[in-house]
């Protein structure tokens, strides 16, 4: 049996508005393990590397396969999905911490509420009618597709965010996430009907002019949303919207 064993260090909060600590934990090793079943390890038998026993460390995940965005951390100083960062591969001993951008709950589990209020505000849905049979909607082409699949692919995981140095606390910008997912519903048949009201919230304070072209968005996203291409979209958009608006075309 090897005696192999990994280190974690963990940047720790009781709770909101509480200080933060570092504690660090030695687990066995076991090859093939990502971070979120070395939590697992943790919880079952949270003693840190003095001996003493704690309480379990608080994380979030759920669908344990990079789908569901629950799992975003800071690992070694980068944000990304622990389900799948392979202990195999990160540097000892593999650091962790919450998300700098948004309110801690406890531990590594942060309060994301802000992202979702985001795509409130750009209207990220297809606007309805009724239920009522309005016949065959129109056709989309492979290339639409194409395009709109890999915007739909967006988890509000908080990545883009976190990495985004124009996005903080302090201000209201709504990040790469919502203005992609603006594009995404602009594009599509039936949300294009209200286009303008998505394009009229992000002319306003917060919107598509606070973002800087720092470019670390879509350096980190761990889809590999054309980020960058979705803001300069929405932004030629916004522009022509600037412009039909001011001299009522």
């Amino acid at each position: 049996m090897s005696n192999k064993t990994i280190t974690f260090k963990i940047l720790r909060q009781d709770g909101p508005n509480q200080p933060s600590f570092w504690e660090t934990f030695v687990i066995p090793y076991l090859p093939n393990s990502n971070v979120i079943s070395c939590l697992m390890d943790i919880q079952k038998n949270p003693i840190n590397s003095e001996g003493k026993k704690v309480r379990p460390v608080v994380w979030e995940c759920n669908c344990l396969e990079e789908v569901c965005g629950t799992c975003t951390m800071v690992i070694n100083g980068k944000t990304r999905q622990s389900c799948s960062a392979l202990i195999d591969k990160l540097m000892q001993p593999i650091t962790l911490q919450p998300l700098s951008k948004f309110p801690v709950v406890r531990d590594l589990a942060v309060d994301r509420s802000r992202m979702f209020e985001a795509l409130k505000r750009i209207k990220a849905w297809v606007p309805m009618d009724g239920y009522h049979d309005l016949g065959p909607g129109d056709k989309i082409l492979p290339d639409h597709q194409g395009v709109a699949y890999k915007l739909s692919e967006c988890m509000t995981c908080g990545c883009c965010v976190e990495a985004c140095p124009q996005y903080s606390r302090d201000n209201n910008f709504v990040g790469a996430a919502a203005i992609s997912q603006a594009r995404l519903f602009n594009m599509h048949p039936t949300g294009k009907l209200i286009a303008n009201e998505r394009l009229d919230s992000l002319m306003d304070d917060g919107g598509i002019a606070a973002c800087g072209n720092a470019q670390n968005c879509v350096e980190v996203c761990p889809k590999s949303i054309p980020l960058t291409e979705s803001i300069a979209e929405m932004g030629r958009q916004s522009s022509k919207r600037f412009w039909k608006t001011l001299f009522q075309i």
